[in-house]
């Protein structure tokens, strides 16, 4: 029985306020919760059963999935206190049915939207008589990341911090959150403390001379920790620049059956729009994400931007890099800045906000 492990338990924070009530993995992207877009491809890979390391509002998982019906078990591990990446895979690791200490357990990280062809990655662990294996993509500027150097069989040398000037830039790779274990590797990372992969579990597996290999490739890959990532990861699914077997083929948009988009109205870059939502007269929504139950009134632009649910964008008014929380009013005419994030139930009034060069106005908001 092949078997994978989603770690799903972090709080999202770059995300808010559209976590504020809903875990990121949960999060609506292209038509589906990103969870799903995961598990369908575990599934495409072989997998029979995935358990999700859970935490922040743990529930909200099996909500999601009660009535999910297709071939795949799902157990859920719940972390109680902060464990780590290291201490979440562990507590996960108790509830995996396989019972063979060399069973390959794939890891994936709940936040990654990837290319991977997940079954290679598997075929190389085996090959390999790994340990470890890990996904690394290439980066143009790594010094936002830990480095990862390989020798020329693959074999991983050491894992660097982040590097703080050019000359330590020693290599392009990255950790791309992507794993496969080896199950006794799993069962021997200390249990009910915090453990750190990246920094305890990794370093000490180099240093005793276990058989930790990288998987180097240039597929498609984002983490979606971010607004722009997110909105982006989402509309790159709607494209086809990024694949999921959700997503029956590119497109330019994907408009909800039962939403309504008034023919003028342009939706593009890759967009959706959810359901019940509707886009009013000469409106544009371009690489953004409209979700259910949102209204959009007549001439409104919306550029790579978020707009959660039951909420209302009055007419004239303009959106960039934009995060609308859920039962938003954003008034008519409205110019704001970009990279501004709303709270849920904010209200602003008609010509609240304008942006003049640099210089914003703003009333109090309610």
């Amino acid at each position: 029985m092949q078997e994978a492990i989603i770690l799903v338990g972090g709080k999202g924070t770059r995300l808010r306020p559209l976590t504020n009530h809903t875990p990121k993995p949960l999060l609506g992207v292209a038509g589906s919760s990103f969870i799903r877009h995961q598990i369908a491809k575990l599934m495409d890979a072989g997998v029979e059963h995935v358990v999700f390391a859970t935490s922040y509002l743990a529930g909200l998982f099996e909500d999601e999935f009660k009535d999910f019906s297709q071939n795949l078990e799902i157990s859920y591990a719940v972390e109680e206190v902060p464990l780590g990446t290291g201490g979440a895979i562990r507590n996960a690791a108790r509830l995996l049915r396989g019972g063979s200490a060399d069973a390959p357990v794939l890891v994936l990280n709940g936040d990654i939207l990837s290319g991977l062809d997940l079954r290679e990655v598997l075929e190389r662990h085996r090959a390999r008589d790994a340990d470890v294996t890990l996904h690394l993509t290439r980066v143009a500027d790594p010094r936002a990341f830990g480095l990862v150097p390989t020798d020329g069989s693959g074999r991983v040398l050491s894992f660097l911090e982040k590097p703080k000037t050019a000359e330590e830039c020693v290599t392009d790779q990255i950790n791309a959150g992507c794993y496969v274990f080896r199950r006794s590797v799993l069962d021997a990372i200390p249990a009910d403390r915090e453990v750190s992969v990246e920094q305890e579990t990794f370093p000490q597996l180099v240093a005793e001379g276990s058989r930790v290999f990288g998987h180097t490739t240039d597929d498609y890959w984002r983490d979606l920790g971010t607004p722009l990532a997110f909105v982006h990861g989402s509309a790159d699914l709607v494209t086809g620049r990024a694949t999921s077997p959700l997503v029956a083929q590119p497109a330019e948009a994907l408009i909800h059956p039962t939403a309504t988009v008034d023919p003028t109205a342009r939706v593009t870059g890759g967009s959706t729009v959810g359901p019940r939502a509707v886009i009013g007269p000469h409106v544009v929504v371009d690489r953004s994400i409209v979700a259910a139950d949102v209204t959009v009134d007549e001439g409104a632009l919306i550029h790579d931007s978020v707009v959660d649910h039951d909420s209302a964008i009055g007419s004239g008014t303009v959106l960039r890099e934009t995060v609308v929380g859920c039962h938003a009013h954003i008034g008519a005419d409205n110019e704001l800045p970009p990279q501004l994030r709303l709270s849920c139930g904010i209200r602003i009034p008609a010509q609240g906000v304008r942006v003049s060069g640099s210089a914003v106005a703003c009333p109090s908001v309610h």
